[in-house]
């Protein structure tokens, strides 16, 4: 009864909540991936309760003891000069106050060529961001329900202009052991600009994930669904390159289909053999897919794949994420356990 009364809670809260996508706020970063599993899996999971320590910054009701005195470091180059990478760090003080979760998150954007507004040249300039989470989860007692928050103090610097933030994540998960099934809900990104970069206060990237996963009695995979930006019903949009010429030369906007933005929240992934020490990872973003598909061409966007190969004290995460045929991304993890 709690569960369902939560579920009804959050689904309320999704479809009376405001936010935008798709550049419209500040702080973009903090929607990136924390981890090569994460990506791996479509790059929002929020379902995954195991000594991941990465899964912390981006769905605090992860957090358990399970990963105490964890370290994990994870970088991927995106497009260009731009890099990304985090860092994720747990401990267990005792099993009544539970874990403490601490993470970082940054991306730089490398260094570009400036021109005044008469094209000659200026000097050369950088772009960074930062932010850093401070995370707690607590299990209610007597039930499977955990609850978690992170706090999050971000910091950015565009040029010459700088910027100061602070946001609260908020998450679920209700792990059904009977069945293996595990409900989870994060709602990122709560929070507001200190200092802005012009005086101007801009929107933080607010989203809203529900998921669900189960392991399989028999087949060693885990599958994975997750439904992401519930707080934006509308998140198509018309791509000009689709535009269909009309008899009298005009062109004609595409239509997006009310099933094609609906499958346009949802993410599917699956985990081979989620609990031995060598894992296989595949998934398909629908709405990445839809949004970087070249007409009349296949270039497989929103496919994504990894590994995961524990040694000993060790282990080491790698994925591929296809965005198109010029873009692709791969990050590399490492995680340590210090027990």
């Amino acid at each position: 009864m709690l569960k369902k009364h939560l579920i009804y809670f959050f689904l309320l809260l999704s479809a009376t909540s405001h936010s935008q996508i798709g550049g419209k706020s500040v702080y973009q970063f903090l929607s990136l991936v924390t981890s090569p599993r994460q990506a791996a899996l479509g790059g929002k999971t929020v379902t995954i309760y195991d000594e991941d320590v990465n899964q912390g910054i981006f769905n605090p009701a992860s957090i358990n003891p399970e990963m105490h005195n964890q370290m994990s470091i994870n970088y991927g180059s995106y497009f260009g000069e731009v890099t990304y990478g985090t860092a994720a760090y747990a401990y267990t003080y005792d099993r009544h106050v539970q874990t403490f979760h601490a993470g970082v998150s940054y991306v730089n954007y490398g260094n570009f060529d400036g021109y005044d507004e008469n094209g000659q040249s200026t000097a050369s300039f950088s772009g960074s961001e930062i932010a850093l989470s401070f995370g707690y989860a607590y299990n209610v007692p007597y039930t499977n329900l955990h609850l978690g928050a992170n706090a999050k103090l971000i910091s950015s610097s565009l040029e010459t202009y700088n910027s100061l933030g602070g946001a609260i994540d908020f998450g679920a998960i209700y792990i059904d052991e009977a069945n293996d099934v595990n409900w989870g809900l994060a709602i990122r990104n709560i929070g507001t600009q200190f200092t802005t970069y012009s005086g101007n206060h801009e929107q933080l990237p607010l989203e809203i994930i529900f998921g669900v996963s189960q392991e399989l009695e028999h087949v060693p995979i885990r599958w994975h669904l997750n439904l992401e930006n519930l707080q934006q019903w509308n998140v198509s949009f018309a791509n000009p390159s689709r535009a269909s010429a009309t008899i009298d030369g005009d062109s004609t906007e595409e239509k997006v289909s009310f099933l094609n933005n609906a499958f346009r929240h949802v993410i599917l992934g699956a985990e081979l053999f989620p609990k031995k020490a060598f894992n296989l990872r595949l998934s398909y973003n629908f709405r990445r897919a839809q949004e970087l598909k070249i007409v009349e061409q296949r270039n497989f966007s929103g496919f994504s794949a990894g590994l995961g190969l524990r040694m000993n004290k060790l282990k080491f995460n790698y994925s591929y994420s296809r965005y198109t045929l010029a873009g692709n991304t791969s990050l590399f993890g490492l995680t340590i356990n210090f027990q």
